[in-house]
């Protein structure tokens, strides 16, 4: 299909909102928060619902049971040309949600069958995750400098980040209650899921220098305590995108050459882990996987680092063989 100049994005108009198709978006995100969808989840299914409903409003499919697969892999087409151009991942994901939303439709009874079980996501092509080596690691949790509060608040964050391998949205949800006497952390993710995160001693003392700071910081504001861990220098929790932000910077400032996320620490944690001898199993917990082939793409970024160790340090590694 060529392009017809069509957006299909959540932010512009959405047509005929009270088409058949529109009026039950709601009642299908309302179904997902009750399951227990975190917010940035539930943005992600409305944008990728509306963009199919806008779709199926231009090409005349108000009513769900004209749905068919053909409809169904022209609307596949229409993403993957210009000016979309979805990759394999955003595609993946966009079929997932219209996968999801056409379920619903079915179990309301608006649906006979779901035409998108038959259709299949493009391969997604696997690629290793960025993750720092322990040199990056060190030169990065030592970047902050000084002794205010927003040093303290660095030094701990970057040090919380690779001690315990939290994501980004589990780091800011931290409150006060979370953190143990033991040097245990109790983590809330995905899905509500809990689980126990563990603190070095580096963490655990940049932990405490930053609470002292961010004490004298509320005193001084004469605000009420947040609860939440991590705070903005005006005594509010710290957002997601301030956490990337700040990773960024002292990935420069450190000298680090390919740019890193919050999420390229919690990578790290889990490779460093394997390459000292943690077992899968292990590192599987720490890291909150469902289903260990999530944690098994580290064994192949250890594994590939063990041969390169091997290649350097053994004395046969690199003969030639007759």
């Amino acid at each position: 299909m060529a392009s017809s100049g069509v957006s299909l994005t959540a932010s512009g108009p959405v047509p005929t909102v009270g088409g058949v198709l529109f009026k039950h978006i709601d009642s299908f995100l309302e179904e997902l928060r009750i399951r227990g969808r975190s917010p940035h989840t539930l943005r992600a299914y409305e944008h990728d619902v509306v963009d199919f409903c806008t779709l199926m409003h231009q090409l005349g499919h108000e009513d769900p049971r004209r749905l068919d697969v053909l409809t169904l892999r022209r609307y596949v087409r229409h993403r993957r040309e210009p000016p979309h151009r979805d990759s394999e991942k955003s595609l993946a994901r966009r079929l997932s949600s219209v996968r999801g939303f056409l379920d619903f439709l079915e179990r309301q009874g608006e649906l006979e069958g779901n035409p998108a079980a038959a259709l299949r996501a493009p391969r997604k092509r696997s690629r290793l995750p960025k993750v720092f080596n322990e040199a990056e690691i060190r030169r990065l949790l030592e970047t902050p400098e000084g002794q205010g509060f927003l040093p303290a608040r660095n030094r701990a964050l970057l040090e919380v980040m690779y001690s315990a391998g939290v994501r980004v949205s589990e780091l800011v949800g931290l409150r006060h209650e979370d953190f143990r006497g033991d040097g245990t952390v109790l983590v809330h993710g995905k899905r509500n899921k809990e689980r126990l995160a563990l603190l070095g001693e580096p963490a655990q003392k940049a932990l405490v220098t930053y609470l002292e700071k961010r004490r004298e910081l509320l005193a001084e504001k004469a605000l009420e305590d947040p609860q939440f861990v991590f705070l903005n220098y005006r005594g509010t929790p710290l957002s997601a995108r301030s956490v990337g932000r700040l990773v960024a910077r002292c990935c420069q400032a450190a000298g680090i050459a390919t740019p890193g996320s919050p999420h390229t620490l919690r990578h790290s944690f889990a490779t460093h882990l394997l390459d000292h001898g943690a077992d899968l199993r292990t590192v599987q917990e720490l890291l909150g996987h469902e289903q260990v082939t999530t944690t098994q793409i580290y064994t192949h970024l250890s594994g590939r680092r063990l041969r390169e160790v091997y290649e350097r340090a053994h004395p046969r590694a690199q003969e030639t063989r007759e």
